[in-house]
């Protein structure tokens, strides 16, 4: 698939269809007897839930052609999943309704197979979660091994526990309760609560590693005019580490790549400030490394104010506008780092393509855990509103479930 090849921003406007059928038809179901319909409602349930992950998942296709680096990439495919096993549970009710009519006698069947959901989702994917933080647990044992302890180096480390932790939390204190109906309704409702709020970063955590992977994989069309490097840490001597090095390599790479294909030339924007520990910025880093690689001055531009990767793409856009010509850009960055920068890139108005360099193996996850949770510090509004509808949906399926 080419990415950036779609003018118009795709909507899920479409979702208002199936949900209005799908309300109207429950609707009719349950006005003519909720228990006698169960079996109906399962599967216009499972029906809509399949109609919402066909839409969804063709959002994203499009969205991909117009912005691969968005929220809303994450966003439809953690939720596709989450649908996915709310669809599969009530094709698994309609299945034991067929074999066992008797249980559509069971009070507010499919109220509870809605309030349920979360719960079921974090139990679903359980296998998944553990794997994952087996893996992050792992990786992040051997980083401390050979780049020492630190914060940083033990946030997978921390990212695990706390989703191990939640399941077994969820896992008994969902099965230990007795009191009053008051009791259970309040133990209930703190169950829904957490679930929910699990879910959501489950959901946000699936979705920023597929679109992570998606993004580190891909790569420009050979018809660039302009190639970002985002600087990094610098040796003590000037010299570049093996994480920068890896990304001015990659866009060699590439650049050579195009040059043998269409014979076009590509510049070079050298990207990064001084640190107070570094002998020279690290655009000049980058700039001696391409011009011991053969690459001429004409081809290089230096980028020396930016201190972070928004400004990287920020002031780099600057420099390319500085120049008089408009061109295609693309920008060379770590494998795990593609998504952020381009979402960076987009958020300064600029059209960007990344591609990512290779890293250490046991070194990505927990760069990859770095970046997740400095997505999640943006777009705080959305997440809100996301967040806060899942929150009220499950505290009012609850108080429904107990009226």
């Amino acid at each position: 698939m080419k990415f950036d090849t779609r003018d118009k921003k795709p909507h899920v406007f479409w979702l208002l269809i199936p949900t209005a059928v799908a309300a109207a038809a429950i609707g009719i179901l349950m006005a003519n007897g909720a228990k006698k319909n169960a079996l109906p409602i399962c599967l216009v349930m499972a029906a809509y839930g399949l109609s919402v992950i066909c839409i969804l998942m063709h959002a994203f296709r499009e969205q991909l052609k117009y912005n691969p680096y968005s929220y809303n990439t994450i966003i439809y495919v953690g939720f596709s999943l989450f649908t996915l096993s709310v669809t599969v549970t009530y094709l698994v009710i309609a299945l034991r309704l067929v074999r066992s009519p008797e249980l559509a006698a069971q009070p507010d069947l499919i109220l509870h197979i809605l309030l349920d959901s979360a719960k079921n989702y974090m139990f679903l994917s359980s296998p998944f979660i553990l794997a994952f933080s087996a893996t992050l647990c792992r990786s992040n044992i051997v980083l401390i091994r050979r780049e020492g302890r630190s914060l940083v180096n033990v946030l997978g480390i921390i990212l695990s526990v706390l989703l191990v932790g939640g399941l077994v939390f969820l896992f008994f204190f969902d099965r230990f309760v007795s009191g009053s109906e008051r009791e259970v309704m309040i133990h209930d409702l703190i169950a829904n609560l957490f679930a929910a709020i699990y879910l959501y970063f489950e959901c946000m955590l699936i979705g920023t590693i597929n679109a992570d992977a998606i993004a580190a994989r891909s790569e420009p069309e050979p018809d660039r005019d302009f190639l970002i490097i985002p600087g990094c840490a610098i040796r003590a001597d000037g010299t570049p580490t093996p994480l920068l090095q890896g990304r001015i390599d990659r866009a060699l790479e590439f650049a050579r790549k195009q040059k043998e294909l269409t014979g076009r030339e590509i510049t070079f924007i050298a990207s990064g400030g001084k640190g107070t520990d570094e002998m020279i910025s690290e655009a000049a880093c980058i700039a001696q490394y391409l011009k011991k690689q053969g690459v001429p001055d004409e081809q290089i531009i230096l980028e020396d104010r930016s201190t972070d990767t928004f400004e990287n793409m920020k002031f780099s856009k600057e420099k390319i506008l500085g120049t008089g010509r408009s061109g295609k850009i693309a920008f060379a960055t770590t494998n795990y780092h593609v998504f952020r920068s381009g979402l960076f890139a987009r958020r300064v108005k600029m059209r960007a393509i990344g591609m990512g360099a290779p890293t250490k193996w046991y070194y990505w996850p927990n760069a990859a855990v770095r970046e997740f949770v400095g997505l999640l510090t943006k777009h705080r509004g959305k997440q809100a509103l996301i967040l806060g509808g899942l929150i009220i949906c499950y505290i009012v399926m609850t108080l429904l479930a107990y009226r």
